[in-house]
Formats: structure tokens, C-alpha cells, sequence
């Protein structure tokens, strides 16, 4: 990937796969229900999705609404389908679970990257409901494939996570923030000059890529209008 911002799409299917390439997108999430924040799509969607594309697809392991994984056997499920996914060529995940004390679910996380070793990741807004935000990054610092975190720096959103975004970006490098800072989560143009600012340079969308609403496909334009935007 060049040097240029980075424009992730949140695509649920081809449709929306090919019009945000077209609009200029970096990389897609592929998932399915955006109503529950993104869970897990079938093998045969990120096949179809992946023959359409050929920008980076990360696919999201997330079986349930939340960020737990769910008892033994929900666990066990979504390793098979990690599993599933690997064998039919993904490359990329998303992925992130918290205990019921707002930790790292260290156990279920580690079990996946087993499955999907030699995979780059992306630890996804659980970071963002996280008891402590500076410490789940140093227990997550040395897993492996680790290299994003796709965070609003705050549950409800960048609006009220934009300080948090601008002091983590000042610790980039340093232990536990050597991952890129993926932002999203209710982020808006307007949002992008105190972002760049603080030299963040990778954005995720989602119902910003859909003007017409969230069951809406993607707008090739809308994306095209965020591609200018992250790249002014």
C-alpha cells in the first residue's frame, strides 16, 4: 500500500466491493449485519467478493453482537469458520474480544491467531470499551499479524473520542502503539482536519459510504468524495 492515506469501506457484498474500489478505497471489512456492528461473513460471500476485487479484504471473526466471544461452544464456531476462510484464500482479519471485566480476551484471541498465523489483523473497537485502553495495548503488543486498531477513541463515537485519538497518535511508535491508528466510528468529514493534524492517516467508513441510509449500497461517489477528502 503507497504512502497515501489509508480509505477503508465497511462492504457487505460485491456490489459494494467494486463500488468502493472505484470510489478510490484502500481496503475493505467485509461483514455481514451492520445492524450488530459487523459479524462474520460465509466463505462463499468472500470468495465471490474477492474474485470481484483485487484491493486487501480484511474479513471480520465476530459471531455475535457485543465484544464477547460467547461460551465454549460459540468459540468453537467461530474458529471453524476462521477455519472455512482461510482455506478459501483470506489473508486479512479483523477481530478483537474483551472479558467480562473489560480486558482482552487473550484466550479466545490467541486461539484464533493460531488459525490464522501469518495473517495481518486488526483489533477492532473493543479497544474502544476496554477497562483500561493503555493497557490492553501493552497485553496485546506482542501478538503476532497485530498491525491496526480501528478505534473512535471513545463508545459513542469519534465525536466525543477525538481527544483520545489526537494523545494516542502523539505515542505513536512507542510500545503498544506501534499499530496504526484506524479511525472510525461516527466519523464525518468534518472530523479530518484535527485528525490529519495530529498526523492520523487511516480512515474507516461505513454508513458514510451509504448516503442513502445503511441497507443502501455503497456510493461510488461518496466514496470518491472521501477519497478527496483524506488526501487533501
Amino acid at each position: 500500500m503507497s504512502d497515501r492515506a489509508v480509505l477503508e469501506v465497511i462492504a457487505l457484498d460485491e456490489e459494494d466491493a467494486v463500488a468502493a474500489q472505484a470510489g478510490g478505497a484502500d481496503r475493505l471489512e467485509l461483514v455481514t449485519d451492520m445492524a450488530a456492528d459487523g459479524l462474520t461473513p460465509s466463505k462463499e460471500r468472500f470468495a465471490a467478493v474477492r474474485a470481484a476485487v483485487d484491493i486487501p479484504l480484511r474479513v471480520m471473526l465476530r459471531l455475535r453482537d457485543g465484544f464477547a466471544a460467547g461460551g465454549p461452544r460459540e468459540i468453537d464456531a467461530l474458529v471453524g469458520r476462521a477455519e472455512e476462510l482461510r482455506e478459501a484464500g483470506a489473508e486479512e482479519f479483523v477481530l478483537g474480544f474483551l472479558t467480562e471485566d473489560g480486558q482482552p480476551d487473550l484466550v479466545t484471541v490467541e486461539r484464533l491467531l493460531t488459525v490464522i498465523d501469518g495473517c495481518r489483523w486488526t483489533f477492532h473497537r473493543a479497544i474502544d470499551r476496554a477497562a483500561d485502553r493503555d493497557g490492553a495495548r501493552k497485553l496485546l503488543a506482542d501478538l503476532p499479524g497485530l498491525d491496526t486498531y480501528l478505534t473512535a477513541g471513545a463508545p459513542t463515537g469519534v465525536d466525543d473520542g477525538l481527544r483520545t485519538l489526537v494523545a494516542e497518535a502523539s505515542h505513536t511508535g512507542e510500545p503498544g502503539y506501534e499499530p496504526q491508528i484506524l479511525v472510525g466510528g461516527g466519523l464525518r468529514l468534518d472530523h479530518l482536519p484535527t485528525l490529519r493534524t495530529a498526523t492520523l492517516t487511516a480512515f474507516h467508513i461505513g454508513g458514510a459510504a451509504r448516503p442513502r441510509g445503511w441497507t443502501a449500497p455503497v456510493s461510488t461517489e461518496a466514496v470518491r468524495t472521501w477519497r478527496e477528502a483524506v488526501d487533501a
